[in-house]
């Protein structure tokens, strides 16, 4: 059986969303459309069903808090922001991630280098 490459590019993006999330709020507060615009031009989607149950656990968790602010055009804005225990996290989440991406580039460029050398 043939694994569908979009449905395991689905689970890697959900499984980057928290750590981007998190990212992007370390660097300013913002309401949910900024994050999913600032997410699309990262090239990555992701649609206000997944990110509201997402921004809900980790205000659950601790991890984020939240402020009501009015808005110049429309209703008020629930404007989210990272907590303490949120920036400890993504310190965290930032040392998980480097350790994989250092461990998938090695092994990407040791492929490469094993197959380069191999005859065809």
């Amino acid at each position: 059986m043939a694994m569908n490459i979009d449905n395991l590019k689905s689970q890697m993006r959900k499984g980057m969303l928290e750590f981007c999330v998190l990212l992007l709020l370390s660097r300013r507060d913002a309401y949910a459309s900024e994050i999913i615009t600032e997410m699309k031009e990262a090239h990555l989607i992701v649609m206000e069903g997944t990110l509201y149950p997402l921004l809900t656990r980790l205000k659950n968790d601790g991890l984020l808090s939240y402020r009501w602010e009015e808005s110049p055009s429309g209703p008020p804005r629930k404007y989210y922001s990272i907590t303490e225990t949120g920036l400890e996290f993504l310190r965290q989440l930032n040392n998980s991630w480097n350790e994989i991406s250092l461990t998938v580039t090695h092994l990407i460029n040791k492929d490469f280098n094993d197959l380069s050398r191999q005859p065809i």
